[in-house]
Protein backbone atom coordinates (compact mmCIF):
# COMPACT_ATOMS: atom_id res chain seq x y z
CA UNK A 1 0.00 0.00 0.00
CA UNK A 2 1.19 3.51 -0.78
CA UNK A 3 0.40 6.55 1.34
CA UNK A 4 1.49 10.18 1.38
CA UNK A 5 1.92 12.44 4.39
CA UNK A 6 2.18 16.23 4.48
CA UNK A 7 4.27 18.23 6.95
CA UNK A 8 2.90 21.78 6.91
CA UNK A 9 4.90 24.49 8.68
CA UNK A 10 3.28 27.79 9.66
CA UNK A 11 5.88 30.49 10.01
CA UNK A 12 5.94 33.75 11.91
CA UNK A 13 8.74 36.05 13.02
CA UNK A 14 8.96 34.33 16.38
CA UNK A 15 7.92 30.71 15.96
CA UNK A 16 7.53 27.83 13.52
CA UNK A 17 4.60 25.47 14.01
CA UNK A 18 3.51 22.14 12.51
CA UNK A 19 -0.08 21.21 11.71
CA UNK A 20 -1.20 17.91 13.23
CA UNK A 21 -4.47 16.02 13.21
CA UNK A 22 -5.95 13.94 16.00
CA UNK A 23 -6.86 10.59 14.47
CA UNK A 24 -10.55 9.72 14.45
CA UNK A 25 -10.01 6.04 13.62
CA UNK A 26 -7.77 3.11 14.50
CA UNK A 27 -4.95 2.49 14.39
CA UNK A 28 -3.73 5.10 16.86
CA UNK A 29 -7.23 6.51 17.41
CA UNK A 30 -6.95 9.70 19.48
CA UNK A 31 -3.25 10.13 18.71
CA UNK A 32 -1.70 13.08 16.92
CA UNK A 33 -0.42 12.49 13.39
CA UNK A 34 0.44 14.23 10.15
CA UNK A 35 -2.33 14.74 7.60
CA UNK A 36 -2.08 11.96 5.05
CA UNK A 37 -3.52 8.76 3.71
CA UNK A 38 -3.79 6.21 0.95
CA UNK A 39 -3.06 7.04 -2.67
CA UNK A 40 -5.94 6.66 -5.13
CA UNK A 41 -5.55 5.06 -8.55
CA UNK A 42 -4.57 7.63 -11.14
CA UNK A 43 -2.96 10.14 -8.79
CA UNK A 44 0.64 10.95 -7.97
CA UNK A 45 2.06 10.82 -4.46
CA UNK A 46 2.21 14.63 -4.40
CA UNK A 47 -1.42 15.00 -5.44
CA UNK A 48 -2.34 12.39 -2.83
CA UNK A 49 -0.59 14.40 -0.10
CA UNK A 50 -2.35 17.61 -1.18
CA UNK A 51 -5.75 15.88 -1.44
CA UNK A 52 -5.41 14.26 1.98
CA UNK A 53 -4.36 17.59 3.51
CA UNK A 54 -7.48 19.25 2.12
CA UNK A 55 -9.80 16.38 3.09
CA UNK A 56 -8.56 16.30 6.68
CA UNK A 57 -7.92 20.01 7.36
CA UNK A 58 -9.71 22.07 4.64
CA UNK A 59 -6.33 23.55 3.65
CA UNK A 60 -6.01 23.49 -0.13
CA UNK A 61 -3.03 23.90 -2.43
CA UNK A 62 -3.64 27.64 -2.91
CA UNK A 63 -3.05 28.18 0.83
CA UNK A 64 0.44 26.61 0.98
CA UNK A 65 3.74 26.73 -0.87
CA UNK A 66 4.47 24.18 -3.57
CA UNK A 67 4.96 20.81 -1.84
CA UNK A 68 8.54 19.59 -1.62
CA UNK A 69 9.32 15.84 -1.62
CA UNK A 70 11.38 14.93 1.45
CA UNK A 71 11.72 11.15 1.26
CA UNK A 72 9.87 7.99 2.10
CA UNK A 73 9.22 5.79 5.11
CA UNK A 74 9.32 2.06 4.41
CA UNK A 75 9.97 0.11 7.59
CA UNK A 76 8.00 -3.16 7.26
CA UNK A 77 6.19 -2.77 10.60
CA UNK A 78 5.49 0.98 10.41
CA UNK A 79 1.72 0.50 10.03
CA UNK A 80 -0.18 -2.19 11.95
CA UNK A 81 -2.71 -2.49 9.09
CA UNK A 82 -0.10 -3.98 6.76
CA UNK A 83 2.89 -3.22 4.57
CA UNK A 84 2.79 0.49 3.75
CA UNK A 85 5.29 2.84 2.15
CA UNK A 86 4.66 6.52 2.80
CA UNK A 87 5.98 9.41 0.70
CA UNK A 88 6.62 12.53 2.77
CA UNK A 89 6.08 16.06 1.48
CA UNK A 90 6.45 19.42 3.16
CA UNK A 91 4.97 22.84 2.51
CA UNK A 92 4.68 26.06 4.43
CA UNK A 93 2.47 29.05 4.93
CA UNK A 94 2.94 32.39 6.62
CA UNK A 95 -0.76 33.01 6.71
CA UNK A 96 -3.02 32.56 9.67
CA UNK A 97 -5.05 30.15 7.58
CA UNK A 98 -8.35 28.86 8.83
CA UNK A 99 -8.43 25.11 9.05
CA UNK A 100 -11.04 22.71 10.35
CA UNK A 101 -10.99 19.00 11.05
CA UNK A 102 -12.92 16.68 8.76
CA UNK A 103 -12.78 13.22 7.18
CA UNK A 104 -10.37 11.08 9.28
CA UNK A 105 -9.42 13.96 11.60
CA UNK A 106 -11.29 14.42 14.87
CA UNK A 107 -9.37 17.61 15.65
CA UNK A 108 -6.51 19.71 14.27
CA UNK A 109 -3.98 21.88 16.02
CA UNK A 110 -0.80 23.84 15.30
CA UNK A 111 2.10 22.81 17.56
CA UNK A 112 5.43 24.61 18.05
CA UNK A 113 8.15 22.57 16.36
CA UNK A 114 9.99 22.28 19.67
CA UNK A 115 6.94 21.11 21.66
CA UNK A 116 5.33 18.29 19.69
CA UNK A 117 3.15 15.66 21.35
CA UNK A 118 3.80 11.94 21.01
CA UNK A 119 2.98 11.02 17.41
CA UNK A 120 1.33 8.06 15.68
CA UNK A 121 3.19 5.75 13.29
CA UNK A 122 6.72 6.99 12.57
CA UNK A 123 5.72 10.58 11.96
CA UNK A 124 8.59 11.89 14.10
CA UNK A 125 10.90 10.60 11.35
CA UNK A 126 8.77 12.33 8.71
CA UNK A 127 9.01 15.64 10.55
CA UNK A 128 12.78 15.22 10.91
CA UNK A 129 13.06 14.66 7.14
CA UNK A 130 10.93 17.75 6.47
CA UNK A 131 13.07 19.89 8.77
CA UNK A 132 16.23 18.70 7.01
CA UNK A 133 14.75 19.63 3.62
CA UNK A 134 13.67 23.06 4.84
CA UNK A 135 16.53 23.83 7.24
CA UNK A 136 16.70 27.40 5.89
CA UNK A 137 13.47 28.02 7.81
CA UNK A 138 15.03 27.00 11.11
CA UNK A 139 18.25 29.02 10.89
Amino acid sequence: MITADMVVFRLSKTIAEILLIKRKNEPFKGSWALPGGYMDMGETTESCAVRELEEETSINKTMISKPLFCGYLDQPERDPRGRTVSFVFTAHTWDDIQAKASDDAAEIMWFPTDALPQLAFDHEKAIKMAKEHTEFIFK
